[in-house]
Protein backbone atom coordinates (compact mmCIF):
# COMPACT_ATOMS: atom_id res chain seq x y z
CA UNK A 1 0.00 0.00 0.00
CA UNK A 2 1.37 3.26 -0.56
CA UNK A 3 1.92 5.66 2.25
CA UNK A 4 0.52 9.24 1.55
CA UNK A 5 3.35 11.72 2.03
CA UNK A 6 2.99 14.41 4.04
CA UNK A 7 2.86 17.07 1.67
CA UNK A 8 -0.23 15.15 -0.28
CA UNK A 9 -1.86 15.05 3.01
CA UNK A 10 -1.25 19.02 3.74
CA UNK A 11 -2.48 19.73 0.26
CA UNK A 12 -5.72 18.01 0.96
CA UNK A 13 -6.12 19.49 4.20
CA UNK A 14 -5.55 23.23 1.99
CA UNK A 15 -7.75 22.49 0.21
CA UNK A 16 -10.47 21.82 3.18
CA UNK A 17 -9.84 25.34 4.45
CA UNK A 18 -10.04 26.99 1.40
CA UNK A 19 -12.76 25.87 0.01
CA UNK A 20 -15.60 28.41 -0.31
CA UNK A 21 -18.49 25.83 0.36
CA UNK A 22 -16.81 24.99 3.69
CA UNK A 23 -16.18 25.87 7.01
CA UNK A 24 -12.41 27.18 6.81
CA UNK A 25 -13.11 30.58 6.37
CA UNK A 26 -14.97 30.47 10.32
CA UNK A 27 -12.71 27.27 11.04
CA UNK A 28 -9.36 28.91 11.05
CA UNK A 29 -8.30 32.37 11.59
CA UNK A 30 -4.53 32.08 10.41
CA UNK A 31 -2.90 29.83 7.92
CA UNK A 32 0.55 29.10 7.74
CA UNK A 33 0.10 27.99 4.39
CA UNK A 34 4.20 28.72 3.14
CA UNK A 35 5.78 27.16 6.55
CA UNK A 36 3.51 23.96 6.75
CA UNK A 37 4.39 22.90 2.87
CA UNK A 38 8.16 23.92 4.43
CA UNK A 39 7.52 21.50 7.78
CA UNK A 40 5.71 18.57 5.08
CA UNK A 41 8.82 18.70 2.87
CA UNK A 42 10.94 18.49 6.11
CA UNK A 43 8.91 15.50 7.45
CA UNK A 44 8.88 13.80 4.31
CA UNK A 45 12.97 13.90 4.00
CA UNK A 46 12.91 12.60 7.17
CA UNK A 47 10.37 9.53 6.52
CA UNK A 48 12.61 8.71 3.60
CA UNK A 49 15.61 8.35 5.29
CA UNK A 50 13.95 6.66 7.91
CA UNK A 51 14.44 9.57 10.55
CA UNK A 52 11.44 10.18 12.53
CA UNK A 53 10.77 12.99 15.55
CA UNK A 54 8.00 11.45 17.03
CA UNK A 55 4.64 9.97 16.80
CA UNK A 56 3.63 13.19 15.18
CA UNK A 57 6.10 13.69 13.33
CA UNK A 58 4.64 14.40 9.90
CA UNK A 59 0.78 15.06 11.17
CA UNK A 60 -1.08 18.00 10.17
CA UNK A 61 -2.14 19.61 13.42
CA UNK A 62 -3.90 22.73 14.40
CA UNK A 63 -3.60 25.13 17.21
CA UNK A 64 -6.67 27.30 19.19
CA UNK A 65 -6.48 31.09 19.02
CA UNK A 66 -5.43 31.47 22.41
CA UNK A 67 -1.63 30.32 22.55
CA UNK A 68 1.10 31.93 21.91
CA UNK A 69 3.69 31.83 17.71
CA UNK A 70 6.29 34.07 18.15
CA UNK A 71 6.06 37.55 16.42
CA UNK A 72 1.76 37.66 16.27
CA UNK A 73 -0.42 38.75 18.57
CA UNK A 74 -2.65 36.39 20.65
CA UNK A 75 -6.50 37.65 20.40
CA UNK A 76 -8.07 34.62 21.49
CA UNK A 77 -11.01 35.10 19.65
CA UNK A 78 -11.61 38.61 20.29
CA UNK A 79 -11.21 41.77 18.40
CA UNK A 80 -11.10 44.03 21.47
CA UNK A 81 -8.10 41.99 23.05
CA UNK A 82 -6.34 41.66 19.68
CA UNK A 83 -6.08 45.84 19.10
CA UNK A 84 -4.02 46.03 22.81
CA UNK A 85 -2.06 42.74 22.96
CA UNK A 86 1.49 42.66 22.37
CA UNK A 87 3.13 40.00 19.94
CA UNK A 88 4.33 37.32 21.94
CA UNK A 89 7.89 37.14 22.08
CA UNK A 90 8.04 33.18 22.00
CA UNK A 91 5.95 30.45 20.99
CA UNK A 92 3.56 28.85 24.12
CA UNK A 93 5.72 25.99 25.36
CA UNK A 94 3.20 23.48 23.74
CA UNK A 95 3.50 25.11 20.14
CA UNK A 96 7.37 24.75 21.10
CA UNK A 97 7.08 20.89 21.74
CA UNK A 98 5.14 20.42 18.95
CA UNK A 99 7.11 21.67 16.50
CA UNK A 100 10.18 19.74 17.65
CA UNK A 101 7.99 16.75 17.46
CA UNK A 102 7.76 17.39 13.55
CA UNK A 103 3.76 18.19 14.01
CA UNK A 104 2.80 20.35 10.78
CA UNK A 105 1.12 23.12 12.18
CA UNK A 106 -1.42 24.19 9.57
CA UNK A 107 -3.42 26.96 11.27
CA UNK A 108 -4.83 28.86 14.46
CA UNK A 109 -8.59 27.81 15.09
CA UNK A 110 -11.53 29.95 16.10
CA UNK A 111 -13.16 29.46 19.30
CA UNK A 112 -15.72 31.60 21.44
CA UNK A 113 -14.39 34.77 22.81
CA UNK A 114 -11.86 34.19 25.64
CA UNK A 115 -12.68 30.49 25.81
CA UNK A 116 -15.47 31.52 28.04
CA UNK A 117 -18.61 29.18 26.65
CA UNK A 118 -19.42 26.18 25.80
CA UNK A 119 -22.01 27.19 22.65
CA UNK A 120 -18.74 28.04 20.89
CA UNK A 121 -20.35 31.03 19.15
CA UNK A 122 -17.81 34.26 18.10
CA UNK A 123 -19.65 37.17 16.60
CA UNK A 124 -16.47 38.66 15.64
CA UNK A 125 -15.08 36.00 13.23
CA UNK A 126 -18.35 34.47 13.03
CA UNK A 127 -19.28 31.08 13.79
CA UNK A 128 -18.40 27.87 12.04
CA UNK A 129 -20.90 25.59 11.38
CA UNK A 130 -21.25 21.69 12.98
CA UNK A 131 -20.35 19.14 10.59
CA UNK A 132 -22.96 17.20 11.35
CA UNK A 133 -25.61 20.22 10.70
CA UNK A 134 -24.38 23.22 9.57
CA UNK A 135 -27.65 25.24 11.44
CA UNK A 136 -26.42 23.74 14.45
CA UNK A 137 -23.59 25.33 16.91
CA UNK A 138 -20.39 23.29 17.06
CA UNK A 139 -19.73 23.59 20.66
CA UNK A 140 -16.91 25.06 22.81
CA UNK A 141 -14.98 27.21 23.38
CA UNK A 142 -12.62 24.98 20.98
CA UNK A 143 -15.03 25.44 18.03
CA UNK A 144 -12.49 25.70 15.38
CA UNK A 145 -10.92 23.22 16.38
CA UNK A 146 -13.98 20.29 16.71
CA UNK A 147 -14.89 21.57 12.99
CA UNK A 148 -11.36 21.63 11.52
CA UNK A 149 -10.64 18.25 12.84
CA UNK A 150 -13.78 16.75 12.27
CA UNK A 151 -13.58 18.04 7.88
CA UNK A 152 -10.13 17.41 7.29
CA UNK A 153 -8.87 20.29 7.47
CA UNK A 154 -5.94 18.69 9.80
CA UNK A 155 -5.51 15.49 11.55
CA UNK A 156 -5.74 16.70 15.04
CA UNK A 157 -6.49 19.81 17.07
CA UNK A 158 -5.10 21.16 20.25
CA UNK A 159 -7.65 22.78 22.21
CA UNK A 160 -7.98 23.98 25.69
CA UNK A 161 -10.31 22.49 28.35
CA UNK A 162 -11.61 24.82 31.70
CA UNK A 163 -15.14 23.90 32.08
CA UNK A 164 -15.32 21.50 28.84
CA UNK A 165 -13.77 22.81 26.09
CA UNK A 166 -12.11 20.08 24.58
CA UNK A 167 -14.86 16.90 25.11
CA UNK A 168 -17.80 19.77 24.52
CA UNK A 169 -16.98 20.39 21.03
CA UNK A 170 -15.79 16.54 20.29
CA UNK A 171 -19.22 15.35 21.51
CA UNK A 172 -21.18 17.47 19.45
CA UNK A 173 -19.45 17.17 16.14
CA UNK A 174 -18.76 13.63 16.58
CA UNK A 175 -15.39 13.17 17.60
CA UNK A 176 -12.80 12.57 20.81
CA UNK A 177 -12.13 15.25 22.80
CA UNK A 178 -9.42 15.03 25.76
CA UNK A 179 -9.19 16.79 28.89
CA UNK A 180 -5.49 15.75 30.89
CA UNK A 181 -4.40 15.58 34.82
CA UNK A 182 -4.00 20.03 34.30
CA UNK A 183 -0.86 19.62 35.88
CA UNK A 184 0.98 17.08 33.25
CA UNK A 185 0.98 19.68 30.27
CA UNK A 186 2.47 23.25 30.81
CA UNK A 187 -0.29 26.28 30.25
CA UNK A 188 2.13 28.86 30.00
CA UNK A 189 1.96 31.17 26.96
CA UNK A 190 -1.67 30.33 26.36
CA UNK A 191 -4.05 32.74 27.05
CA UNK A 192 -5.63 32.13 30.56
CA UNK A 193 -9.47 32.10 31.66
CA UNK A 194 -8.54 30.10 34.70
CA UNK A 195 -5.08 29.99 36.24
CA UNK A 196 -5.83 26.85 38.28
CA UNK A 197 -8.10 25.34 36.25
CA UNK A 198 -6.88 25.54 32.50
CA UNK A 199 -6.02 22.45 30.99
CA UNK A 200 -4.58 21.81 27.24
CA UNK A 201 -6.11 19.14 25.44
CA UNK A 202 -6.29 17.27 22.21
CA UNK A 203 -9.39 16.64 19.53
CA UNK A 204 -9.07 14.43 16.80
CA UNK A 205 -11.01 11.66 14.92
CA UNK A 206 -10.00 8.64 17.35
CA UNK A 207 -8.35 7.82 20.81
CA UNK A 208 -5.00 6.83 19.25
CA UNK A 209 -4.90 10.02 17.97
CA UNK A 210 -5.30 12.04 21.18
CA UNK A 211 -3.03 9.67 22.67
CA UNK A 212 0.03 10.74 20.68
CA UNK A 213 -0.78 14.24 20.61
CA UNK A 214 -1.10 13.80 24.72
CA UNK A 215 2.34 12.34 24.73
CA UNK A 216 3.83 15.01 23.00
CA UNK A 217 2.72 17.90 24.52
CA UNK A 218 3.29 16.47 28.32
CA UNK A 219 6.89 15.52 26.88
CA UNK A 220 6.03 11.85 28.00
CA UNK A 221 7.23 9.28 25.90
CA UNK A 222 4.72 7.46 24.31
CA UNK A 223 3.42 4.09 24.37
CA UNK A 224 1.59 2.12 22.20
CA UNK A 225 -1.86 1.41 23.16
CA UNK A 226 -2.44 -1.82 24.38
CA UNK A 227 -5.80 -3.98 24.07
CA UNK A 228 -7.28 -3.73 27.39
CA UNK A 229 -9.98 -6.39 27.95
CA UNK A 230 -13.46 -4.77 29.17
CA UNK A 231 -14.38 -8.00 31.30
CA UNK A 232 -13.79 -7.16 34.57
CA UNK A 233 -13.24 -3.21 34.27
CA UNK A 234 -14.84 -1.60 37.10
CA UNK A 235 -17.46 1.97 35.53
CA UNK A 236 -18.97 3.42 38.00
CA UNK A 237 -22.59 4.83 36.13
CA UNK A 238 -22.70 8.42 38.28
CA UNK A 239 -26.09 8.61 39.29
CA UNK A 240 -28.20 12.34 40.15
CA UNK A 241 -27.78 15.08 38.16
CA UNK A 242 -25.39 13.54 35.00
CA UNK A 243 -28.26 11.60 34.28
CA UNK A 244 -31.11 14.81 34.65
CA UNK A 245 -32.82 16.35 31.87
CA UNK A 246 -31.29 14.49 28.60
CA UNK A 247 -33.13 15.07 25.41
CA UNK A 248 -34.34 12.76 23.38
CA UNK A 249 -31.53 11.66 21.54
CA UNK A 250 -29.12 11.06 24.80
CA UNK A 251 -31.45 9.76 26.87
CA UNK A 252 -31.67 6.62 24.35
CA UNK A 253 -28.54 6.56 23.21
CA UNK A 254 -26.68 6.42 26.50
CA UNK A 255 -28.47 3.70 28.09
CA UNK A 256 -27.87 1.56 25.00
CA UNK A 257 -24.16 2.15 25.24
CA UNK A 258 -24.19 1.00 28.75
CA UNK A 259 -25.95 -2.20 28.12
CA UNK A 260 -23.56 -2.80 25.47
CA UNK A 261 -20.53 -1.86 27.53
CA UNK A 262 -22.47 -4.84 30.35
CA UNK A 263 -22.62 -7.11 27.50
CA UNK A 264 -18.97 -6.76 27.01
CA UNK A 265 -18.23 -8.08 30.90
CA UNK A 266 -17.54 -4.68 32.15
CA UNK A 267 -18.51 -4.36 36.01
CA UNK A 268 -20.66 -1.49 36.00
CA UNK A 269 -22.26 0.24 39.28
CA UNK A 270 -24.66 2.87 40.46
CA UNK A 271 -22.44 5.28 42.01
CA UNK A 272 -24.39 7.86 43.94
CA UNK A 273 -21.37 10.95 43.81
CA UNK A 274 -22.53 13.12 47.39
CA UNK A 275 -19.20 15.30 46.53
CA UNK A 276 -21.76 16.88 43.35
CA UNK A 277 -24.16 18.61 45.97
CA UNK A 278 -20.10 19.60 48.13
CA UNK A 279 -19.08 21.04 44.17
CA UNK A 280 -22.60 22.80 44.17
CA UNK A 281 -22.06 24.47 47.32
CA UNK A 282 -18.82 26.14 46.38
CA UNK A 283 -19.96 27.18 43.51
CA UNK A 284 -22.93 29.14 44.80
CA UNK A 285 -20.99 31.94 46.02
CA UNK A 286 -19.55 32.81 42.43
CA UNK A 287 -17.37 29.91 41.51
CA UNK A 288 -13.01 30.17 41.23
CA UNK A 289 -13.18 29.82 37.59
CA UNK A 290 -15.70 32.91 37.12
CA UNK A 291 -13.20 34.96 39.74
CA UNK A 292 -10.01 33.89 37.89
CA UNK A 293 -11.57 34.68 34.72
CA UNK A 294 -12.64 38.06 35.78
CA UNK A 295 -9.16 38.76 37.23
CA UNK A 296 -7.72 38.34 33.88
CA UNK A 297 -10.06 40.83 32.01
CA UNK A 298 -11.22 43.41 34.28
CA UNK A 299 -8.57 45.90 32.76
CA UNK A 300 -9.99 44.95 29.07
CA UNK A 301 -13.65 45.47 30.46
CA UNK A 302 -13.32 48.66 31.97
CA UNK A 303 -11.70 50.11 28.56
CA UNK A 304 -13.61 48.09 25.64
CA UNK A 305 -16.36 46.39 27.42
CA UNK A 306 -18.90 47.53 24.15
CA UNK A 307 -16.48 45.35 22.15
CA UNK A 308 -16.62 42.03 23.93
CA UNK A 309 -19.39 39.56 23.00
CA UNK A 310 -22.34 40.75 25.15
CA UNK A 311 -22.69 36.58 26.07
CA UNK A 312 -19.43 36.51 27.31
CA UNK A 313 -19.12 40.12 28.87
CA UNK A 314 -22.45 38.93 30.80
CA UNK A 315 -20.63 36.16 32.25
CA UNK A 316 -17.74 37.80 33.64
CA UNK A 317 -19.82 40.79 35.15
CA UNK A 318 -21.64 38.45 36.96
CA UNK A 319 -18.09 37.77 38.85
CA UNK A 320 -17.32 41.43 39.68
CA UNK A 321 -18.67 41.23 43.24
CA UNK A 322 -16.88 37.78 44.16
CA UNK A 323 -15.08 39.10 47.73
CA UNK A 324 -11.11 38.02 48.02
CA UNK A 325 -12.77 35.87 51.38
CA UNK A 326 -15.34 34.38 49.63
CA UNK A 327 -12.75 33.22 46.75
CA UNK A 328 -10.13 31.73 49.79
CA UNK A 329 -12.70 30.43 50.99
CA UNK A 330 -13.81 28.71 47.55
CA UNK A 331 -9.49 27.57 46.52
CA UNK A 332 -9.63 25.89 49.96
CA UNK A 333 -12.62 24.05 49.70
CA UNK A 334 -12.34 22.88 46.54
CA UNK A 335 -8.84 21.74 47.68
CA UNK A 336 -10.17 19.48 50.20
CA UNK A 337 -12.82 18.03 47.61
CA UNK A 338 -10.64 17.48 44.61
CA UNK A 339 -8.82 15.02 47.93
CA UNK A 340 -11.91 13.24 48.95
CA UNK A 341 -13.18 12.59 45.39
CA UNK A 342 -9.56 11.03 44.53
CA UNK A 343 -10.59 8.83 47.35
CA UNK A 344 -14.34 7.81 45.92
CA UNK A 345 -12.64 6.75 42.57
CA UNK A 346 -10.44 4.41 43.90
CA UNK A 347 -12.35 1.47 43.74
CA UNK A 348 -13.34 2.33 40.16
CA UNK A 349 -11.45 2.04 36.79
CA UNK A 350 -13.50 4.93 35.27
CA UNK A 351 -16.56 7.06 36.06
CA UNK A 352 -19.31 7.39 32.91
CA UNK A 353 -21.99 9.40 31.99
CA UNK A 354 -23.07 11.34 29.08
CA UNK A 355 -20.75 14.12 27.75
CA UNK A 356 -23.67 16.68 27.16
CA UNK A 357 -27.36 15.72 28.11
CA UNK A 358 -28.48 17.47 25.06
CA UNK A 359 -27.03 17.39 20.91
CA UNK A 360 -26.01 20.55 19.56
CA UNK A 361 -28.87 23.45 19.10
CA UNK A 362 -29.18 25.35 16.15
CA UNK A 363 -28.08 28.63 16.04
CA UNK A 364 -31.35 30.17 16.12
CA UNK A 365 -32.15 28.34 19.33
CA UNK A 366 -29.37 30.51 21.33
CA UNK A 367 -30.14 33.72 19.36
CA UNK A 368 -31.57 35.35 22.18
CA UNK A 369 -29.32 35.94 25.59
CA UNK A 370 -31.65 33.81 28.06
CA UNK A 371 -32.01 31.36 25.53
CA UNK A 372 -27.71 31.05 25.40
CA UNK A 373 -27.51 31.26 28.79
CA UNK A 374 -30.08 28.37 29.46
CA UNK A 375 -28.10 26.06 26.85
CA UNK A 376 -24.62 26.86 27.48
CA UNK A 377 -25.86 25.82 31.03
CA UNK A 378 -26.84 22.49 29.97
CA UNK A 379 -23.50 21.84 27.56
CA UNK A 380 -20.98 22.75 30.32
CA UNK A 381 -22.67 20.94 33.31
CA UNK A 382 -21.35 17.55 32.83
CA UNK A 383 -18.14 18.46 31.53
CA UNK A 384 -17.64 20.84 34.31
CA UNK A 385 -17.15 18.10 37.20
CA UNK A 386 -13.86 16.41 35.98
CA UNK A 387 -12.76 20.28 36.25
CA UNK A 388 -13.49 21.16 39.44
CA UNK A 389 -12.46 17.94 40.84
CA UNK A 390 -8.77 17.77 38.80
CA UNK A 391 -9.87 14.64 37.12
CA UNK A 392 -8.88 13.93 33.70
CA UNK A 393 -11.50 12.69 31.15
CA UNK A 394 -12.26 11.73 27.56
CA UNK A 395 -14.93 12.10 25.26
CA UNK A 396 -15.87 8.91 22.74
CA UNK A 397 -18.58 9.33 20.45
CA UNK A 398 -21.52 6.88 21.27
CA UNK A 399 -23.15 5.33 17.68
CA UNK A 400 -25.05 8.06 16.10
CA UNK A 401 -27.30 5.60 14.19
CA UNK A 402 -28.08 8.17 11.26
CA UNK A 403 -28.79 11.46 14.27
CA UNK A 404 -26.89 13.98 15.58
CA UNK A 405 -23.70 13.37 17.12
CA UNK A 406 -23.44 12.42 21.09
CA UNK A 407 -20.84 12.00 23.47
CA UNK A 408 -20.05 9.12 26.04
CA UNK A 409 -17.50 10.84 28.92
CA UNK A 410 -15.32 8.53 31.23
CA UNK A 411 -13.48 9.95 33.62
CA UNK A 412 -10.66 8.60 35.76
CA UNK A 413 -8.15 10.34 38.66
CA UNK A 414 -5.70 13.00 38.68
CA UNK A 415 -2.60 11.00 37.33
CA UNK A 416 -4.41 8.08 35.14
CA UNK A 417 -4.14 9.56 32.12
CA UNK A 418 -2.55 6.63 30.48
CA UNK A 419 -4.87 3.69 31.57
CA UNK A 420 -7.69 6.31 30.87
CA UNK A 421 -6.66 6.28 27.29
CA UNK A 422 -5.74 2.28 27.34
CA UNK A 423 -10.01 2.03 28.70
CA UNK A 424 -10.98 4.70 25.86
CA UNK A 425 -9.72 2.85 23.36
CA UNK A 426 -11.05 -0.70 24.39
CA UNK A 427 -14.89 1.35 24.25
CA UNK A 428 -14.00 3.14 20.91
CA UNK A 429 -13.71 -0.57 19.44
CA UNK A 430 -16.74 -1.32 21.06
CA UNK A 431 -19.00 1.14 20.25
CA UNK A 432 -17.34 0.96 16.72
CA UNK A 433 -18.23 -2.76 15.79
Amino acid sequence: MKTISARERLEAALSRIDDPKGEGARACLTVYREQAKAAAEAADARAKAGISLGPLDGTIVSIKDLFDVAGEVTRAGSKALAEVAKPAATDAPVVRRLRAGGAIIVAKTNMTEFAYSGIGANPHFGTPGNPADRKRVPGGSSSGAAVAAADGMCEISIGTDTGGSCRIPGALCGIVGYKPSRQRIPTDGAFPLSYSIDSIGPIARSVEACAKADAVMANEPYVALESMPLAGLRIGIAQGAPLENHDETVGKRFPNTVERLKRAGARLSDENLSLLADMTQVNSKGGVQPAEAFTVHRELLSRSADKIDPNVRARLERARNISAADYIDMVRDRARLIGLMDARLADLDVLAWPTTPIVAPTMQEVAAADDFSRKNAMLLRNTVIANFFDLCAISIPMPREGGLPTGLMLVARNGHDQRLFRIAAAVERLLAA
